[in-house]
């Protein structure tokens, strides 16, 4: 990199660089980084197409450019990513929030709104980055949510995009599940996105994933189930009654997460899809109530 690089020669260069290399999304990727070191919005590049880097500015992008040829995640290397509109900050304590993940969101947003003005309690169960509690608390300011996680980063992370994102309803908590989490506390919404890779399967999934993002986070080191089990097991005693458990579930675990929810008595209302046609969200409904 001896030649003057302007913002758009290196665009066209790291482009065709990481698309050599079979990187998915590579002009996105350059896009994101190059704008991260000049501290300009995405689509300010296109106004500057011909602006020369400065020697620091073309050795900071250098080294991110490094960082994501190793297959770090670029939401780590930027340090934050989206989720449902809202700005969280990211790292390897705590897994990437995804965009199938929002439907959960939206899915217990619809329950929320049909409740009308009462204060909803919700519970948030391994809220990692506290990407779906914060959404819930930001989007429906009158619930009060109680999220936990047994990762201490995982919660410093948490209070840190609870501030970013002016939430005050929000009641971070160590906890674990597998114990008594929630004491004599019972919840009209239940959430989680629980560790649902087998892992038998961990060693296939990318090297984004399997490298990078907490193993934790991913895999429950058994068949897949054991934290789904637990959870709908709590949510059969901690849902007031006609309360909801929305969890997020894996490729292929539709039926067997049905029946677990039937045998500890739940009502399974639905099993939502993901953008991809997947069963990835379960809607159960403890029984009574209205």
């Amino acid at each position: 990199m001896l030649q003057q690089w302007t913002v758009l020669s290196l665009l066209e260069w790291g482009t065709a660089y990481l698309a050599e290399r079979g990187f998915g999304e590579p002009r996105l990727h350059v896009e994101l980084l190059l704008a991260a070191v000049l501290r300009i919005g995405r689509l300010d590049l296109y106004l500057q197409f011909d602006r020369p880097l400065l020697p620091e500015e073309l050795a900071s992008f250098k080294t991110l450019f490094r960082r994501r040829l190793t297959h770090e995640p670029l939401q780590y290397i930027l340090g934050e990513t989206e989720f449902m509109g809202l700005p969280f900050a990211v790292n390897p304590g705590v897994l990437i929030p995804r965009p199938e993940t929002e439907i959960l969101v939206e899915k217990a947003l619809e329950v929320i709104r049909g409740i009308g003005n009462l204060p909803v309690t919700v519970a948030d169960v391994g809220t990692g980055s506290g990407n779906i509690a914060i959404a819930i608390a930001h989007l429906a300011p009158a619930t009060r949510v109680t999220a936990v996680d047994l990762s201490p980063d995982a919660l410093a992370t948490a209070a840190a995009n609870c501030t970013r994102n002016q939430v005050s309803n929000v009641q971070l908590e160590q906890a674990d599940i597998f114990a008594d989490a929630f004491g004599t506390r019972t919840f009209d919404i239940i959430l989680a996105n629980p560790p649902y890779v087998a892992l038998e399967e961990f060693g296939q999934l990318q090297e984004e994933v399997r490298v990078y993002e907490p193993r934790m986070a991913t895999t429950d080191e058994g068949n897949g189930y054991r934290f789904i089990e637990r959870i709908v097991s709590v949510a059969s005693v901690k849902l007031n009654p006609g309360g909801w458990l929305f969890m997020e579930i894996g490729f292929g675990q539709a039926e067997e997460v049905r029946r677990m929810a039937l045998a500890a008595g739940l009502a399974v209302e639905n099993l939502y899809p993901d953008y991809s046609g997947i069963p990835r969200v379960l809607a159960a409904r403890r029984k009574g109530g209205t």
